[in-house]
């Protein structure tokens, strides 16, 4: 009889329910990070942005349950990853709610949805363009981008604030990493899986008598409090919000590929094109439900994929049982209220930790590709370094169109959209093969290629490697 794989294989309930706490801890303070920002950006009262705060979480939890467990053939990828809101629409959403209001802010996320949902299957198609050589590009780029949100979280963001870079927030950020680090290396079974939670408790504990601990929002929170649907009336659906709306979707298709392509080859469980194009669907139905209840479009949260690949626990009934919680989190206000609460300099203790291994993760992606290749160590290179531009010379596009912003804008998109293109380019035309019959001869150890021998392609790695996307064999 044949053994389930582990990304198959439940756990038992007491130790599922914690690795989902886990992901949810992790991915609170990222996903409540988008409706605080768009409500303040655009002017809504604090009772209103509960609201959107309420509808982020319940649709994040649903959609982590669909692509945790699926819906039959339609949608979900069936792999261990959490979704939440993603931060590519929160420029183009508050361009549009100043120019249009919030009716075609929503309207136009839902024709975005619909868009995204049409375009899912051949999306899917290009699928095996995203060879390690791709995926560790944009992988190393998520992890390093990622870390500066970390280091915002343990300093603050308003150096006009007399808590900007505080010491004792230093402090306890190294602490809660100190927790973690000896829990992950030193404990052994659970202790060491559970290592960021254990940390995430430590570190709130520990903040108590610093008066980090924020619960201020939890008398005026109702304990039950659905989401209406199109609170701010009849959606509307101007043309150019309607296209902007649909390229944040694209984006998210980009980026929750790179993010599942990851989970699969963390998790040594092979994806097809199939899976894929029911993952990017499930991205498509998030932008729907968001239209309709007021949220915002989910992609794949990178800090979780870190989470796997830290724990090590691969079971897609833990990362279910996170959406659960967040459903009820959603659902229930009071108590969201009360896990926003996390100090900061704790959760970004952690995530520094975690954001980090995403990077590591992308390296080792890296390895598995021939980097002796001038033309895949130039691919490589060029992908990262133009990832990284926009999170490195802030204000880089501030004056393109918002259109224009909203690809060039995001490192991670830069970073797919460069690797995708030369890798393209250079190992699925002619010309990669002409470039290396044009290699001189180079001396030992070097890599280097005879004139006139070709070196084979080499962007996709060793046959059949964990994780590997399976096309169907073609005549």
């Amino acid at each position: 009889m044949a053994t389930a794989h582990p990304v198959d294989t439940p756990l038992p309930f007491l130790r599922q329910l914690a690795f989902g706490i886990q992901h949810v801890l992790i991915m609170y303070t990222g996903c409540i990070t988008v409706p605080l920002v768009f409500g303040a950006a655009v002017g809504l009262d604090r009772e209103t942005i509960a609201m959107l705060i309420s509808a982020d979480l319940l649709i994040a939890g649903v959609i982590t349950i669909v692509q945790s467990l699926g819906v039959g053939k339609l949608m979900g990828v069936r792999l261990p990853i959490v979704c939440g809101a993603t931060f590519a629409g929160l420029t183009p959403m508050i361009l549009i709610a100043n120019e249009y209001g919030l009716q075609a802010v929503y309207g136009s996320m839902l024709v975005g949805g619909i868009v995204g949902l049409a375009l899912a299957y051949p999306f899917a198609k290009i699928i095996r363009f995203f060879p390690p050589l791709v995926t560790g590009a944009v992988l190393t780029v998520v992890g390093i981008s990622l870390i500066g949100v970390a280091g915002g979280l343990i300093i603050g963001n308003d150096p006009s604030s007399p808590t900007f870079a505080s010491p004792s927030h230093i402090a306890l950020a190294v602490t809660v990493m100190a927790v973690a680090i000896g829990f992950i290396c030193l404990g052994r079974g659970i202790w060491s899986q559970l290592g960021v939670l254990v940390a995430l408790v430590a570190g709130t504990i520990i903040a108590l008598p610093m008066g980090l601990i924020d619960l201020g929002g939890v008398a005026g929170s109702a304990w039950i409090g659905i989401p209406a649907p199109f609170h701010f009336g009849a959606p509307e659906f101007p043309i150019t919000a309607v296209v902007a709306m649909s390229i944040v979707v694209a984006v998210v298709f980009a980026e929750s590929t790179a993010s599942m392509l990851a989970v699969a080859e963390i998790t040594g469980k092979p994806v097809g094109r199939g899976d894929i194009a029911r993952g990017l669907a499930g991205d498509g139905l998030s932008a729907v439900l968001g239209g309709v209840f007021n949220a915002f479009v989910d992609t794949v949260f990178t800090q979780n994929v870190g989470a796997v690949a830290t724990t090590r626990v691969h079971s897609r009934y833990v990362t279910a049982t996170s959406g659960v919680i967040l459903v009820l989190l959603g659902a229930l206000p009071k108590v969201g209220a009360v896990v926003a609460g996390l100090p900061q300099p704790v959760v970004g203790g952690v995530g520094l930790i975690l954001f980090a291994t995403v990077a590591v993760v992308g390296i080792n992606t890296l390895r598995k590709v021939d980097l002796s290749d001038r033309i895949n160590t130039t691919i490589a290179a060029v992908a990262v370094g133009v990832g990284l531009m926009p999170e490195l010379a802030e204000g880089m596009f501030e004056k393109f169109p918002s259109s224009a912003q909203i690809l060039l804008g995001s490192g991670i998109t830069l970073a797919a959209l460069t690797a995708f293109g030369l890798n393209l380019l250079f190992n699925h035309t002619r010309l990669g093969t002409i470039a290396r019959a044009t290699v001189a001869p180079a001396g030992p150890g070097t890599g280097g290629t005879e004139p006139g021998t070709p070196a084979p392609v080499t962007s996709a790695g060793p046959p059949n490697r964990p994780g590997a996307v399976h096309e169907p064999a073609t005549a």
